[in-house]
């Protein structure tokens, strides 16, 4: 069974379409300007929709979120300078030298609505990803339980190995997602938008 996608304020094994040419991952030491990007959250997250609850599931990695318009940018950056102290601690202790860190959130769609946050799993490059650790930014995340319209969100941390500019699947209690793929293009577009404005900004007048 599929999950209904919509677009939202976070991936999943995608099958290629034939001659399909993914875009080359930017290097980490490459990553785009800030300040002149223009799409929002809804342009990067995937989101799983379920009798009880819906999941929305936002990548931090930098060399993504830079490409999103400044405010939403500088939110998002606070967030994880506010735990990069226990980030660093995860991946010094699970020897991970470049994590996948997610933003996740369950919305409640009824009352004592439950959910198992360990469930959300990633397949890349046919590996299966469990996460190593959730660290919780709402409080009463651990509950696993949730009222009607109340939220719990943590950051998700999963070990070295998932090539996040790559097809890849997320899946959660029996469900899947396949549109990451369409994804990764509208930030291949973007990336390539935000250089020429950054490169104009830099021109003389």
């Amino acid at each position: 069974m599929r999950a209904q996608i919509v677009p939202v304020v976070i991936a999943s094994v995608l099958p290629c379409c034939a001659g399909a040419q993914q875009p080359a991952a930017p290097s980490p030491d490459n990553l785009p300007p800030v300040g002149f990007g223009t799409l929002g959250q809804d342009d990067i997250s995937l989101r799983f929709e379920t009798q009880n609850f819906s999941i929305s599931i936002i990548p931090l990695d930098e060399r993504i979120i830079r490409l999103l318009a400044p405010d939403t940018y500088t939110s998002l950056r606070r967030l994880l300078e506010s735990r990069q102290a226990d980030i660093d601690e995860v991946a010094r202790r699970h020897g991970i030298r470049q994590a996948l860190v997610l933003l996740v959130s369950f919305f409640g769609k009824q009352d004592n609505a439950r959910f198992d946050p360990e469930a959300l799993t990633v397949t890349s490059q046919n590996r299966f990803f469990r996460p190593v650790e959730l660290l919780p930014v709402t409080p009463g995340f651990g509950d696993r339980q949730l009222r009607q319209r109340e939220t719990a969100t943590a950051i998700y941390m999963y070990e070295d190995g998932i090539r996040l500019f790559d097809p890849l699947t997320v899946s959660i209690a029996g469900l899947s997602t396949d549109q990451w793929e369409g994804i990764l293009r509208t930030i291949d577009r973007e990336r390539a938008s935000v250089e020429a404005r950054a490169a104009a900004a830099r021109t003389p007048t």
